[in-house]
């Protein structure tokens, strides 16, 4: 590259995490750096901030204009409304799948993922299988995706990291369950950033899936005996054969203030090894990785008494009462979500027994009515020029039970990922007219029963097809 040729643009999704603000000042000598954000305030560490809802393609597609490389380190493991319903691992699916759409539409030359390290054989958490799925949904558009795998990152501001010293600084004694002596290859947050840096832009790695970690294993005992003892402080540890991921989780969030629902999904993962396969590790020519105890003192030392941006739920950023509601469910063979879109709207009136009639509106608008009063209670209009046919979208434009404000974008969507076979059915930036309280515990219920019905609905239809 010449001193006179622009920079290629890299974006980076989930700029505002601890690994996307230390990666962003390093790559500014090779790139010019774009941060995703929801908020999209300048921040010194990239030459641009963008505001983008990963919920949204369309944000997605504006947010990756100009790129020509990206970096995705998202995580969707806090709830992202008031009232979420579905899967961490659900909501993990559609950031990524809006994500590779919007990169190959934008022809970005390579994604490069961070995603975890799996173990050699046994059944994986859902955490460590959301990882994997996202790596496959990334790379199913098209797009050359480089995936690098790793364990425990060592670094100021991490969620997990922070929780492990926040244990050790709060506990004068700790109980260490069995799985605290699950073997882990955690990696330093320099050594990860040095090696995102690596493999972007760098044409040998585009395809590749590379391990990252400290030169050797180690229990997350011995991580937090060396926490102790790099911050100077006495501690007891007593190993018990008894205390469950589920208790684990409960005295995990008490001490440090992590929500539950991210210290579920990462503490019934620690039960499986996350280790290095040597075989697969990405080496760096005239670099070696930092070795743990090295590694875990440049964390501490840099420590910030600042909340990790993980541990801050939804609402205390602002959040309006906005409802987010995902299914999974798999497609009848050879369907689509187009074709799914017209069993939904044709089965929903059979199912509830007249209860619900639907009309077609001239206009394309489909109306769902209370039968006995013919009230519109939501109505639906489809978006065709959004629409493809592996993912159908509406607008909820009107309806008794749906509130309607200025500049929401209320929406419902059917999309297909996991290499076309699974349907997600997803509704977007609901606010609901009814009390949130009355709201909860009927609309909420009901929309849940409904999606579960037609899972089955489209299930038997499958079986049905192969009979």
């Amino acid at each position: 590259m010449s001193d006179h040729s622009p920079k290629p643009t890299v974006v980076i999704a989930g700029a505002s995490g601890f690994v996307g603000s230390a990666l962003g000042p390093r790559l500014k000598d090779r790139f010019r750096v774009v941060g995703l954000s929801r908020t999209a305030r300048a921040n010194a560490a990239f030459d641009e901030v963008r505001s983008c809802d990963l919920f949204s393609l369309l944000e997605a597609e504006r947010a990756l204009e100009g790129a020509q490389y990206a970096v995705y380190l998202v995580h969707s493991m806090m709830p992202s409304a008031r009232l979420t319903q579905g899967r961490f691992d659900d909501l993990d699916l559609i950031c990524a799948d809006n994500f590779a759409r919007a990169a190959a539409r934008a022809g970005v030359q390579q994604i490069v993922y961070l995603g975890g390290l799996l173990p050699a054989s046994g059944a994986l958490s859902t955490h460590l299988a959301s990882r994997a799925e996202v790596e496959r949904v990334l790379a199913s558009r098209g797009t050359p995706t480089t995936v690098l795998r790793a364990g425990l990152v060592l670094g100021s501001g991490g969620s997990s990291f922070e929780m492990l010293r926040r244990l050790v600084q709060r506990l004068p004694a700790m109980a260490l369950p069995t799985w605290t002596r699950t073997p882990s290859q955690p990696v330093g947050l320099d050594d990860l950033c040095e090696s995102l840096s690596h493999v972007l832009g760098r044409t040998e790695h585009f395809g590749g899936s590379y391990d990252v970690g400290t030169p050797r294993p180690a229990t997350y005992e011995e991580v937090l005996r060396q926490t102790a003892e790099l911050l100077g402080r006495r501690r007891f540890f007593v190993r018990v054969p008894l205390l469950s991921p589920g208790l684990s989780r409960l005295w995990v969030s008490l001490v440090t203030g992590a929500p539950r629902a991210l210290v579920g999904p990462l503490v019934k993962s620690l039960r499986t090894p996350m280790v290095v396969d040597e075989r697969r590790r990405l080496r760096i020519p005239g670099r070696e990785p930092q070795d743990m105890r090295a590694a875990l003192a440049a964390a501490l030392e840099q420590a910030a008494a600042s909340t990790p941006h993980a541990f801050v739920g939804s609402r205390a950023r602002g959040e309006r009462d906005l409802v987010r509601s995902v299914q999974r469910m798999q497609l009848p063979a050879s369907w689509n979500a187009e074709r799914a879109a017209h069993e939904y709207v044709n089965w929903l009136p059979r199912a509830l027994g007249g209860f619900l009639s639907v009309m077609h509106r001239s206009d394309g608008a489909v109306e769902f009515r209370l039968a006995v009063l013919r009230l519109p209670l939501l109505v639906l209009s489809p978006a065709p020029a959004r629409s493809t046919p592996d993912r159908q979208l509406f607008y909820l434009t009107g309806g008794a039970l749906a509130r309607m404000r200025p500049g929401g974008r209320p929406r419902f969507e059917l999309r297909q990922v996991l290499d076309n076979h699974t349907l997600l059915t997803v509704v977007h930036d609901f606010e609901p007219r009814l009390p949130w309280w009355l709201y909860r515990c009927t609309q909420a219920l009901f929309h849940a029963w409904v999606m579960s019905r037609f899972g089955r609905h489209l299930a038997a239809s499958d079986l049905s097809s192969h009979q």
